[in-house]
């Protein structure tokens, strides 16, 4: 039922801040009615009010008067946010690999796509406002670029797939940012991680025991397994069956996400038994019970005076002695290295690990690793050759 409400009523309601109009017409009456909320974007943030101070005579306050009414108000209660990145990193976290990759959701988003489209509801979020987030980053950051590309599209479609908008994704790449921005392997300059040719792996490997700490034998034990950083300095014991010489990495470790068992020589065998059990870890930090620094190994390249290498770069020198002096399969090689098949018909019927074959495989990559190439003999100095007079001397007269 309308209530009646005089000048002085409106007024002291106006004064807490649901009005913007504080003078009115002495004994008008007006009454409170029901209708549906209205919203608009203020300071970027989407405001909702329901329009219900208006006169029940429409003569006297014409729809211009009442449309004022509309913008003046402020609404009631507090502006909610409809960002929709908080509610995505939810949804999506139960599939991250790792807490670190949470945090380069965040942070990628956090420092490119934020500064444009943080503020603003994701139904306002269209073409323009992507390019202005990328265009600045995609010749001189492609991969990073691409990344936040990504992640921007897939807030957005978790966004309409909850109903908060509705449209095409701005943000996806086949059939409409490809027309507008360069294709990433045009922008991206190819850069191998810098390798050592396998011939100096050998005399990499002796002088790499000369170094004592746990980073030089994390070090060893992942040329010799062709392992990944985070696969080595993540080791735990209850992952090594050292009788039956076998490492199992699971799953939630593997960039592929899958169990992969890798073959133990006896020469990483060795490198285990040099070890301490210290804790969980196979290869500890500076805490007991704390994992070795992803950086640590890298660090010790550099103390060595090699700058010129990187701990991945050794995967690369397996794979190229594999290929060039070995006669083992091209796909027990890439099952060394823990590669996915690129088909995935083959990869469906694919279901074994090679993994005898793979041992054979790592105990001759370990043999390998013990040669160390004979040094070439350069000498300092020899006896020149006589020149020979291209001309013969005149005959002095007489």
């Amino acid at each position: 039922m309308a209530a009646a409400c005089t000048c002085r009523s409106v007024t002291r309601v106006a004064s807490r801040g649901c009005l913007g109009i504080r003078e009115m017409e002495k004994n008008m009456r007006w009454a409170w009615v029901q209708s549906s909320p209205f919203r608009w974007l203020k300071h970027g943030s989407e405001r909702t009010a329901a329009a219900n101070c208006l006169p029940t005579e429409s003569t006297l306050w014409p729809s211009a008067r009442r449309s004022e009414l509309r913008r003046l108000s402020r609404p009631p209660m507090r502006a909610r946010s409809t960002s929709a990145q908080p509610l995505t990193f939810r949804a999506h976290r139960p599939g991250w690999k790792s807490p670190k990759h949470g945090e380069q959701w965040k942070n990628t988003l956090g420092t490119y796509a934020s500064p444009v489209l943080g503020a603003l509801p994701v139904r306002a979020i269209n073409t323009s406002l992507v390019i202005k987030v990328l265009e600045p980053i995609w010749a001189s950051k492609n991969e990073t670029a691409s990344r936040v590309r990504g992640r921007v599209e897939r807030v957005l479609y978790w966004a309409r797939a909850r109903g908060y908008r509705t449209g095409e994704n701005p943000a996806r790449w086949r059939g409409h940012l490809d027309k507008l921005l360069p294709p990433p392997r045009k922008v991206q300059k190819l850069a191998h991680h810098a390798a050592l040719p396998y011939r100096q792996v050998g005399e990499f490997i002796r002088q790499l025991r000369s170094n004592e700490g746990v980073a030089p034998r994390a070090l060893e034990f992942a040329i010799l397994t062709a392992a990944r950083t985070g696969e080595v300095v993540g080791a735990r014991w209850s992952e090594f069956d050292l009788d039956a010489g076998v490492w199992t990495v699971p799953a939630e470790r593997m960039k592929a996400n899958r169990e992969h068992r890798v073959p133990l020589s006896t020469t990483a065998q060795s490198v285990l038994a040099r070890l301490l059990r210290e804790g969980d870890y196979v290869f500890c930090g500076a805490s007991r019970n704390r994992p070795l620094s992803n950086m640590a190994m890298l660090a010790l390249l550099r103390r060595m005076g090699r700058e010129d290498l990187t701990v991945h770069g050794f995967r690369s020198s397996f794979r190229d002695w594999a290929a060039e002096s070995t006669n083992f399969p091209r796909e027990v090689a890439e099952a060394a290295l823990a590669h996915v098949l690129n088909d995935k018909t083959e990869a469906a019927y694919r279901r074994g690990d090679l993994f005898e074959k793979r041992g054979k495989l790592m105990q001759a990559w370990a043999e390998w690793c013990e040669r160390v190439a004979p040094a070439t003999v350069t000498p300092i100095w020899q006896e020149r050759p006589k020149a020979t007079e291209p001309f013969p001397r005149a005959a002095s007269g007489g």
